[in-house]
């Protein structure tokens, strides 16, 4: 039986093999990119004539398309990252994760922004200073129930 961590494999090699983008396997399915890639990296489940698509236009076995479909286990290190593009994002939070707390409550209530009714966009933003990444990150507010 394959893992979701065999499955990732497999993607990636098809993928490279291929030259795909991760925006032409989204699309290619009618999904989100930022959706996609993270089913593939096993942090998410896609709707299982989703998984079936991607399987097929990948080339891969059929068994791929019921791990894809798989309810995920989210589980990550809790080790801080030394990759730098992940550490970054961990340095950001770490800066201004109470801000953005902050700022959440102050706008909206004592709650949270959903990370299940979310979406989020990654873009490569020309700037003169020199090429910049913008991520829109769009959440459900959450707000504590109070008794």
């Amino acid at each position: 039986m394959l893992s979701k961590s065999d499955v990732t494999e497999m993607i990636y090699e098809k993928k490279r093999q291929a030259g795909l983008s991760w925006a032409s396997i989204a699309e290619g399915i009618g999904m989100s990119e930022v959706f996609v890639t993270s089913a593939c990296l096993g942090m998410n489940a896609l709707p299982r004539l989703k998984a079936d698509l991607m399987v097929r236009d990948l080339g891969l076995p059929q068994e791929c398309a019921v791990v894809l479909a798989e309810f995920p286990t989210k589980v990550w290190g809790r080790d801080i990252p030394t990759d730098p593009c992940i550490y970054r994002l961990y340095e950001i939070v770490g800066v201004y994760g109470e801000t953005l707390k902050e700022l959440i409550q102050e706008k909206c209530g004592n709650g949270i922004m959903s990370a299940i009714d979310f979406d989020m966009v990654v873009e490569k933003v020309a700037n003169p200073k020199g090429d910049r990444i913008e991520i829109r990150m769009s959440g459900k507010y959450l707000g504590y129930n109070s008794w």
